[in-house]
């Protein structure tokens, strides 16, 4: 952790070596901490779990539009037939498995990308995790995001049914013994490989490109240092670097979403059976909700996430800079 509390020392706007985080009255806790990895996990529950919730029927149109294109056209189209057979409570179908699932996810996502960014940060030495950043921003999320997909998988299972087939059951207390009793604990986990396939891409996506574009928006938008903004004006260039990093999750992942969707609407079949029943265009059905969906989701989690650190007073450090030792090497060549 050390090349991580190096980062958090700047932004006082100077070069000190910190003992240990919790000494310094500025934050509530050392990073590395079980406090510290407590609260980044309870800031992921909150980030996750409410966000997928409150668009709960922006995702019920998107999955039917993938399912059933042809009867649900568009997304207005989608929202408008949605409402037709079954009155505005058709669109919070499914609230509870989500609620459920992306809170469990939010612990894992982002907790364990703590832990894993500091982890390979030590392994790799304060120079080297600055000059290979994005690789370790890309393996610490990738990592994280392959246990939090077990954590959300049957809860995946269980919502994607209820919103996608018609006359099945429509609470998450009936719903999940059903599919234990009809497919045993397979019905759970049949889409976990889908699943990782559209979310470790996802993942990999919302955290390297939010850091780096964070680091962009400081270095070439913003008119001062980090260290002198205020804690509002950083949550805003958090929600700015959010959203844009939604847009790219959102595209990069999508063919594997319509995957995961179509495969757990049905009760038989497999990924390659999905694939060749939706065709290249059918992969790409319902990206322009989604863009909207996850650009909304990705830029509120991570201004909900970044809240609960300001509120915790947890390290925050700012974007990185090349270390001393590292810039004396370069000028010596």
């Amino acid at each position: 952790k050390q090349w991580y509390q190096r980062r958090v020392a700047i932004t006082a706007g100077h070069e000190k070596q910190l003992v240990a985080a919790s000494a310094d009255t500025q934050y509530s806790c050392e990073v590395g901490s079980a406090k510290f990895y407590g609260l980044c996990a309870f800031g992921g529950l909150l980030s996750c779990g409410l966000t997928h919730t409150a668009v709960v029927p922006l995702d019920l149109v998107k999955c039917r539009i993938q399912v059933n294109p042809d009867k649900y056209k568009s997304l207005a189209n989608g929202f408008k037939v949605s409402v037709k057979e079954g009155g505005m409570k058709a669109l919070t179908l499914g609230w509870a498995p989500t609620l459920v699932g992306y809170s469990m996810q939010g612990i894992g996502k982002f907790g364990f990308y703590e832990a894993f960014k500091n982890f390979y940060g030590g392994l790799l030495g304060e120079e080297n995790a600055y000059l290979y950043r994005t690789s370790m921003y890309l393996a610490a999320s990738a990592s994280a995001e392959f246990f939090a997909d077990i954590f959300l998988c049957p809860m995946e299972s269980v919502k994607v049914r209820i919103q996608t087939t018609p006359g099945w059951s429509e609470t998450l207390r009936e719903g999940a013994p059903r599919i234990l009793r009809e497919e045993g604990i397979n019905g759970f986990y049949k889409g976990l490989a889908p699943l990782w396939c559209r979310q470790i891409p996802y993942t990999m996506m919302k955290f390297a490109c939010f850091e780096k574009t964070v680091e962009a928006l400081y270095k070439y938008v913003v008119p001062k240092p980090r260290s002198d903004c205020s804690k509002g004006e950083q949550l805003v260039v958090t929600f700015i670097a959010g959203y844009i990093a939604g847009v790219f999750c959102a595209i990069v992942s999508h063919p594997a979403d319509s995957i995961v969707s179509k495969l757990n609407a049905s009760q038989g079949g497999g990924v390659g059976a999905v694939v060749k029943e939706l065709g290249m265009a059918g992969l790409w059905k319902g990206l322009g909700p989604r863009i909207i969906m996850i650009g909304t989701l990705t830029a509120l989690q991570w201004f909900i996430y970044d809240s609960v650190k300001v509120a915790f007073r947890l390290p925050r450090p700012p974007p990185p800079e090349m270390p001393e030792s590292l810039k004396r090497k370069l000028a010596a060549q």
